[in-house]
């Protein structure tokens, strides 16, 4: 046999997986016994942003297990008491705690879900606590020490010049240096 009889074939090329992927190539396969395994992907070929996921259905069937937690009615009535105690609405309270009135409603009536920020600010404005082994007793204030000075409060800028003016005799109100 000569060289010029025999063919060589550098390379083939494999097959893409796309095209592994068609009806008529599926269809091929089946024919020929092999066995074939088809799956189709869970929203494939659609362009919906606002598709119910698979999970949902799952979570509708669960039990209590999967729902968020709430806050306990007697924290409700605990907060109730300490804003009625401090003579404020529900919404002064959502006010001074830099939240929704609904927020408020909702914590009340033990409807909320906990969140420690929120039931943190409502501890400072109403004054008890809200969280632990000590709910309902009343936060004590912090304890202050004899060797702290109460710093003094700043003041705008330009008092704050005229301040330094008046005490060295010799500042400039425009640049800050000295006269």
């Amino acid at each position: 046999m000569s060289d010029w009889d025999s063919v060589t074939v550098l390379r083939k090329k494999a097959p893409k997986s796309s095209t592994l992927k068609t009806e008529s190539a599926v269809n091929q396969a089946r024919r020929q016994g092999v066995a074939v395994d088809t799956q189709q992907k869970y929203g494939a070929g659609t362009n919906k942003q606002h598709v119910t996921t698979k999970n949902t259905a799952k979570l509708d069937r669960e039990t209590e297990e999967l729902r968020h937690d709430k806050i306990p009615l007697d924290v409700g009535k605990l907060i109730q008491q300490g804003r009625q105690g401090k003579g404020l609405s529900q919404k002064d309270l959502a006010t001074k705690i830099c939240e929704k009135q609904q927020v408020v409603t909702d914590y009340e009536a033990g409807r909320g879900i906990p969140n420690n920020l929120i039931l943190g600010k409502m501890e400072r404005v109403l004054g008890i606590k809200l969280r632990g082994k000590e709910r309902g007793q009343p936060i004590a204030p912090p304890a202050n020490s004899t060797t702290k000075t109460s710093a003094p409060q700043q003041q705008p800028h330009r008092h704050r010049e005229q301040h330094h003016q008046q005490e060295s005799g010799g500042w400039s109100t425009v640049s800050g240096r000295r006269k």
